[in-house]
């Protein structure tokens, strides 16, 4: 009984190790190519794994992207759930900027992933849009327009700002190869975006 119930248990690990290993080789061949020119068998290949092995653990190519997607919006969301009403306004989407910067760097291929997402037309995470960013992006709004109302930083139309701030720290992982040539011999890309980018959004929200 013993060692049955210690063969299950050591399944269970490889399971997850490998559906691990799917998830991490797909999203690297997804941030690659794309949904649509990605397939099966560069997942495979990616994962060390047979075509077999991989529908064992997922119903085909579209579920592994869901799978994937879903695990994004969480950490994805995270950064702006943390813009805090009570803090100091100028400090607090200064500190959304910087996190946001830190992405790019941590996560170069999950933003690649979302990218081509929404360049689709967001086929898949359209639900999470409605469901899950549109009510927080409200939220989040408010709070900045609430702040611009009181005088604590510049007028600003929230949403826009918002766009801005995801646009300018995005681009250095969706056009990583266009940045690393104009950029060649910059011995740390993001750390001066970070600094630029810091001072460009505090010179707009300046009363």
């Amino acid at each position: 009984m013993a060692s049955t119930a210690q063969g299950a248990r050591k399944a269970s690990r490889i399971q997850t190790k490998n559906r691990k290993r799917i998830l991490e080789a797909a999203l690297e061949v997804f941030s690659r190519h794309g949904y649509r020119g990605a397939t099966l068998d560069q997942i495979a290949d990616e994962a060390g794994l047979s075509k077999p092995n991989i529908l064992y653990y997922f119903g085909g190519k579209e579920d592994i992207h869901v799978t994937l997607l879903n695990q994004l919006m969480e950490s994805w969301l995270e950064p702006l759930e943390q813009l805090d009403a009570r803090g100091d306004a100028m400090e607090e989407i200064l500190a959304y900027v910087r996190r946001k910067v830190e992405m790019t760097r941590e996560f170069p291929r999950e933003s690649r992933l979302f990218a081509n997402e929404i360049l689709q037309g967001a086929p898949r995470m359209g639900p999470h849009l409605e469901s899950g960013l549109k009510p927080l992006f409200d939220e989040k709004c408010a709070v900045i327009e609430g702040w611009a109302e009181a005088g604590k930083i510049g007028a600003v139309d929230a949403r826009h700002l918002i766009f801005s701030i995801w646009a300018t720290t995005q681009h250095y992982a969706d056009f990583d190869a266009q940045v690393r040539v104009l950029m060649a011999g910059d011995s740390d890309v993001l750390d001066g975006a970070a600094a630029h980018l810091e001072w460009m959004f505090r010179k707009l929200l300046t009363p």
